[in-house]
């Protein structure tokens, strides 16, 4: 995979700041005030090792960043007409305790459509969108692929916790329920952010095999 950046900002108390978010899919960075923060998690961003202490910059909640707002935009792809287009999704994202929050935005072919203000997280986020769609768009991203799936247990992160089967596409193709993913858990490839995109995307089908635990994009069973 190859890196991404996306410029943005971050706000606090203490004022605001343009920062750069870059991720490989899997793992995010974030670089504010001269601090470099990663983790697999919008919500789970810490100092990197190594770096100066962040003592005063930031309020950090077990560590990671908290008490702020991260904003920024991103190119997304989306299928129109058995074609990709490019749109761009806006994000606003609220780590204020102990209630975050994320909304998103898609704007395309001159609208914009939107998910409700106070998502619990990315899935949900997307999913409300997709819904807000004219027929025959569809995005495509992580969330919406054929290849993916989230651990079959109640709840979900707020991101990165969407498990990636491009290793073993041909036997995913025939997951449907619980028991199929509980089977090739073992044989993911890793996990990936919601909001990427990749080569092998694959449109997730409507009902049946192939459909894993969390049933298709976007009517979701988990």
């Amino acid at each position: 995979m190859t890196d991404e950046s996306w410029a943005g900002w971050y706000r606090d108390r203490q004022g605001s700041d343009a920062v750069i978010l870059t991720t490989d899919g899997q793992q995010l960075r974030l670089r504010a005030r001269g601090i470099d923060f990663e983790g697999e998690s919008f919500d789970g961003l810490t100092p990197v090792a190594g770096t100066p202490p962040a003592d005063g910059l930031f309020a950090l909640v077990d560590g990671a960043l908290g008490d702020c707002v991260l904003e920024w935009d991103l190119p997304l792809p989306v299928l129109w007409d058995e074609s990709v287009h490019q749109a761009t999704l806006s994000c606003l994202l609220s780590l204020r305790r102990p209630d975050p929050y994320l909304y998103l935005e898609l704007q395309f072919g001159g609208a914009a459509y939107r998910s409700h203000r106070a998502e619990s997280d990315f899935a949900s986020a997307l999913a409300t969108i997709q819904r807000a769609l004219p027929p025959g768009v569809r995005l495509q991203t992580c969330i919406a692929c054929a290849f993916s799936d989230y651990f079959p247990s109640p709840g979900r992160g707020l991101s990165g916790g969407l498990a990636c089967f491009r290793g073993a596409k041909d036997a995913y193709r025939g997951a449907a329920g619980e028991g199929d993913v509980l089977d090739l858990w073992d044989r993911r490839t890793g996990f990936v952010q919601e909001i990427w995109s990749c080569r092998e995307y694959e449109s997730r089908p409507d009902q049946g095999a192939g459909t894993g635990h969390r049933g298709a994009f976007p009517l979701e069973l988990a």
